[in-house]
C-alpha cells in the first residue's frame, strides 16, 4: 500500500535529535523484542536519546538492550487493568521529556494513550507499530480499547505491506495514518568455513551432517508440528539430517514426544541469546507457520546467508522470491514442504546461490539503518517537522 501522509498537527521543534519512549509488554526472546532491542541501540548510536519501557518488567533482554547504553524502565504490570503500572508509564513520559512515545503492538498502545493525555507540560506524538497481523484482536474487548486508542495516535506502522494492508481492511486501523515500515535486521558477517565449525562445535553437531533449523516460540501458530513429520520421513533418504529448533513455549513437551514417537532427529535448544552465532551451522533455514507479520527470524536468517523455506503466509512473500532466495509452499501442505526441503537438502550449489541472494536482498532492503532510517520519517510526520540526527 501506499505511504500515508500523517494527520497530525505540527508541534514546536527543539532541534534534530529526539527523546523516544518505546513501550512494549514484555522483554522475553521473540522476535518484536529482538527487534526493539536492534533498534533501539541504532536510535542511540544515531543520536537520539532512547528508553523501553517493559510492562511486566525487564525479561530476558532487559540487560542486551541496557548493555547498549539503552535505558531499560520495569513498568511492573499486574494482572488485570494497572492504575498503579499507568502512573509509572506517565512519569517516564514526563521525566525523559519524550517527543515520541512509540508503542509495539495492542496493549501497550492504549496504557500509553491513557498515559500520554495526562503528560505534562507538553504532550509527545504517540505512534504505534503492529508485528502481526492482528489475530489477538479477534477479541472484543481489545479491538475495542485498541480502536479507541488510535483515536490519540498519530502513526501506525504495519512492518510489512500485508499488514499495513490487513489492519485497513479489516477496519482495525484507519487508512489515512497507516503506513508500511519494513522490519530491518542487524547484518552479521558472511558464513564462513571458521564461523560454521564453531557454530557446530558449540551445538555438538557433526560437520558432515545436513542440519535443518527454525528459530521460534514453540507454539501452535508456528506448526513445527508439520516440519518434525517431514523431517522424520526426510530423514530415510538423507541419513545425517537433523533439525534444530531454537525456542522454547508450550508445545516444547508435545513436540519431544512426536519427535521421539516418529524417530525424528531433532535437537531442542530452548530460548537462546545468541541466535545470530548458532544460525551459521545450518544448512537451510524452515519457517511453517500459520501466520506471520514480517518475521525477524526469518529475516535474520536470510542475513546470514541462508537459504529458507517458508509457508506462503503475511510477510513471508515480502521476503522470500520464491525459486530464487527461498522457496515458498502452502500453508500446512506437508507434501509440499518436503519437496521443498528435499530440493535444498540435495542440491548444495542451490542452497549457496540462494543463500547469497538473499543475504543481498536483507542488506539492501532490511538493514537495521535502513529501518531507523524509516522510523526517522514516520516520526517527522508525526511531528510535522523534520528529523535528521547523527
Amino acid at each position: 500500500m501506499n505511504t500515508a501522509t500523517l494527520d497530525t498537527a505540527p508541534r514546536a521543534g527543539r532541534g534534530a535529535r529526539l527523546s523516544i519512549l518505546h513501550v512494549v509488554d514484555a522483554l522475553e526472546f521473540g522476535g518484536l523484542e529482538r527487534m526493539v532491542a536492534d533498534i533501539s541501540a541504532a536510535q542511540r548510536s544515531h543520536g537520539h536519546a532512547v528508553a523501553v519501557f517493559s510492562l511486566t518488567g525487564p525479561g530476558e533482554l532487559g540487560p542486551v538492550i541496557a548493555r547498549a547504553g539503552v535505558e531499560v524502565i520495569d513498568g511492573g504490570k499486574r494482572r488485570g487493568f494497572d492504575l498503579a503500572m499507568l502512573a509509572r508509564l506517565r512519569a517516564a513520559i514526563t521525566r525523559l521529556d519524550a517527543d515520541i512515545v512509540h508503542t509495539h503492538n495492542f496493549v501497550p498502545n492504549y496504557y500509553a494513550a491513557l498515559a500520554n493525555a495526562a503528560a505534562w507540560p507538553r504532550r509527545p506524538a504517540l505512534v504505534n507499530t503492529c508485528h502481526n497481523m492482528g489475530a489477538r484482536l479477534a477479541g472484543a474487548r481489545l479491538r475495542r480499547l485498541y480502536r479507541l486508542s488510535l483515536l490519540r495516535t498519530a502513526g501506525v506502522a504495519g512492518v510489512g505491506e500485508g499488514v499495513a494492508r490487513h489492519l485497513v481492511e479489516r477496519g482495525l486501523s484507519p487508512r489515512a495514518r497507516t503506513v508500511a515500515v519494513r522490519n530491518g535486521v542487524c547484518m552479521p558477517a558472511r558464513i564462513c568455513p571458521d564461523r560454521r565449525a564453531a557454530a557446530r562445535a558449540a551445538l555438538g553437531i557433526d560437520p558432515g551432517a545436513l542440519l535443518l533449523g527454525s528459530v521460534g516460540r514453540l507454539v501452535a501458530l508456528k506448526n513445527h508440528r508439520l516440519l518434525i513429520g517431514q523431517v522424520a520421513r526426510l530423514s530415510r533418504e538423507f541419513p545425517t539430517l537433523q533439525l534444530l529448533l531454537v525456542g522454547d513455549g508450550p508445545m516444547r513437551a508435545g513436540l519431544e514426544s512426536q519427535a521421539g514417537a516418529s524417530g525424528a532427529p531433532v535437537r531442542f535448544t530452548g530460548a537462546r541469546d545468541d541466535v545470530e552465532a548458532l544460525l551459521p551451522a545450518l544448512d537451510a533455514f524452515v519457517l511453517p507457520s500459520h501466520t506471520e507479520g514480517l518475521s525477524i527470524a526469518l529475516l535474520e536468517a536470510c542475513a546470514t546467508g541462508l537459504p529458507s523455506v517458508a509457508t506462503h503466509v503475511g510477510g513471508n512473500p515480502e521476503i522470500i522470491d520464491d525459486g530464487v532466495t527461498g522457496i515458498l509452499f502452502p500453508d500446512d501442505d506437508g507434501d509440499a514442504l518436503a519437496a521443498a526441503l528435499r530440493r535444498l537438502l540435495a542440491d548444495p550449489a542451490l542452497r549457496a546461490r540462494m543463500g547469497e541472494a538473499a543475504r543481498a536482498w536483507v542488506a539492501a532492503n532490511a538493514s537495521m539503518p535502513a529501518l531507523r532510517a524509516d522510523y526517522d520519517a514516520f516520526y517527522a510526520r508525526a511531528l510535522g517537522r523534520a528529523v535528521e540526527c547523527g
